[in-house]
């Protein structure tokens, strides 16, 4: 080989290393361009949080009925009482002369009554005997009668007086803490029963071994509470501790606090220790909802069904090999076969669609998230044929849940279907089962290229979602970022429509029937 010819095949066999060098590093790149989360298990909670002040559930105002001047006070703030207990005295002057003044009018009224009984008997001897005329017997009749009447007038006013002579002594009228003092001693107070304004208020008493918070919840979390809901308490006083409550009443009138329509909303609780004091901040949570020991997925990590096509864009695939109407269906609860949830470009992960995988594996076929393709593909047949029997009438809403019941019983006794209860989350026997709604993950297989999953989403918070059926703890997702959907949404609407000759809901695409892609969506 001249020298010349060498030089040559050396240059050609460094061209090709670059290139295969370069191929590589832009396939790694691409790999490592995808920002992934791992499916996880755990506790998932639905709060509603509010704040409010602490306060007693009944505040007593303490008045006197008589006016005067305070001789003596009995008790002060923070003093726990019984009922009728000695609270405070007021100078008893005025009334004890209105009672003795009762006392000889009295006395008077019993003398009368008894000489007008007198005389009225002998009126009647001498009328028998005719000395009398029965003009003037008339009128020894008329005094007995008014004698009685004065009696009456006196015993009446004689009791009053008792009442308000008892009145100058101050009772508390029911079991509780002194929380204000109004007055000193000396100071002279206005009666209650007989003053326009009210009379003064002495002192304000509650029972503090029971009270409740008043807070204001937002509007859009008032579809989801109730009374009897389960709530936490907490103040700044006792940061490490919190406090058991239970909503007791939702009022019904609306308050504007700075634009934002806000419900008052009361939350009883048990204070027996006597920790929570009246005019304490609190922070409160109202337990809505719970599930434990579910499937975990973050939120960034799923995508709506009508976003599939373009979230498939925006990681890179091919959406031309993708058939997106099973994704359609599954969203609409119509699909009938199709991907299910075995997930992947073609269905199964060898690139048939999940049926031929399941039947070429025995119904056994292999699944990322450590369950048999066959069964999910089973259940999922199941599922939406349920659906269309629902949407068909011949079976109701009730009946779907309790046939998903019966087949969620399989697995360990764990319900597919169902969502964690409060009484021992996914694995309780008998648990309730909740709406599910479907949704879209893409899963990362083992060549490192995201897969399309169908999802049956539970409850979620801000940061978690839960999975019901779909993928497992363990599985890799492939998060699609919010700025990469919206680029790519018009984009792919742009490309549908062409493909569909500016129809974008018009005729046929052969198959995968690209008119019912879109059914059910609003272009952007």
């Amino acid at each position: 080989m001249t020298k010349r010819a060498l030089t040559l095949a050396l240059a050609g066999m460094v061209a090709v290393v670059a290139s295969a060098c370069g191929t590589g590093g832009e396939a790694a790149n691409e790999v490592s361009s995808y920002t992934t989360v791992e499916v996880s298990r755990g506790n998932l909670s639905i709060r509603a949080e509010a704040t409010g002040t602490v306060e007693p559930i009944r505040t007593v105002e303490v008045k006197s009925k008589a006016s005067g001047e305070i001789l003596r006070l009995h008790a002060d703030v923070g003093d726990q009482v019984g009922p009728g207990s000695l609270l405070a005295d007021i100078d008893p002057r005025d009334v004890q002369n209105r009672f003795n003044q009762t006392e000889a009018d009295l006395a008077v009224a019993q003398a009368r009554l008894e000489i007008s009984e007198a005389q009225l008997e002998r009126s009647d001897k001498l009328l028998e005997a005719a000395v009398i005329t029965p003009q003037e017997h008339e009128s020894s009749r008329l005094e007995f009668a008014n004698s009685q009447a004065s009696l009456v007038k006196a015993e009446t006013n004689h009791d009053l007086a008792i009442l308000q002579l008892n009145d100058v002594r101050i009772r508390a009228p029911t079991a509780g803490t002194i929380i204000q003092k109004s007055v000193e001693e000396g100071v002279v107070i206005q009666s209650a029963s007989q003053n326009v304004s009210g009379g003064t208020v002495l002192f304000m008493m509650a029972n503090l071994k029971e009270m409740q918070v008043r807070t204001l919840v937002d509007e859009t979390d008032m579809g989801q509470l109730a009374s009897g809901l389960e709530a936490i308490v907490t103040v700044e006083a006792y940061p490490d501790q919190s406090f058991q409550g239970v909503v007791d009443k939702i009022e019904p009138q609306a308050t504007v606090v700075q634009n934002v329509t806000m419900f008052p909303v009361i939350v009883s609780l048990d204070n027996s220790l006597e920790l929570l004091k009246p005019g304490m901040n609190a922070e409160v949570e109202v337990l809505i909802d719970e599930a434990l020991d579910v499937v975990l997925v973050p939120n960034n990590a799923i995508v709506q069904t009508s976003d599939v096509g373009p979230a498939a864009m925006a990681l890179g695939l091919n959406i031309d090999e993708m058939d997106l109407t099973q994704f359609m269906r599954g969203g609409r609860g119509g699909s009938r076969g199709g991907q299910g949830f075995g997930g992947g470009r073609g269905g199964g992960r060898d690139g048939r669609p999940q049926s031929e995988s399941a039947e070429a594996t025995g119904g056994e076929g292999d699944s990322p998230s450590g369950d048999g393709q066959g069964d999910q593909g089973s259940v999922m047949a199941q599922l939406q044929e349920l659906r269309a029997q629902v949407e068909s009438g011949e079976i109701s809403q009730d009946e779907m849940r309790a046939v998903m019941q019966d087949l969620g019983g399989g697995r360990g006794g764990r319900g597919r279907f169902g969502a964690g209860q409060r009484s021992g989350g996914g694995d309780s026997p008998g648990a309730s089962t909740r709406d599910t709604r479907p949704a879209v993950v893409f899963v990362m297989s083992v060549d490192s290229v995201p897969e399309p999953r169908l999802v049956q989403m539970g409850l979620n918070d801000w940061d978690h979602t839960q999975v019901v059926m779909g993928v497992e703890a363990g599985d890799v997702l492939v998060v699609v970022g919010a700025a990469q959907l919206m680029a790519q949404q018009q984009q792919f609407l742009d490309r549908m429509q062409s493909r569909m000759g500016g129809n974008l809901f018009g005729g046929g695409m052969g198959r995968g029937g690209g008119g019912g892609m879109f059914r059910g969506r609003t272009p952007e």
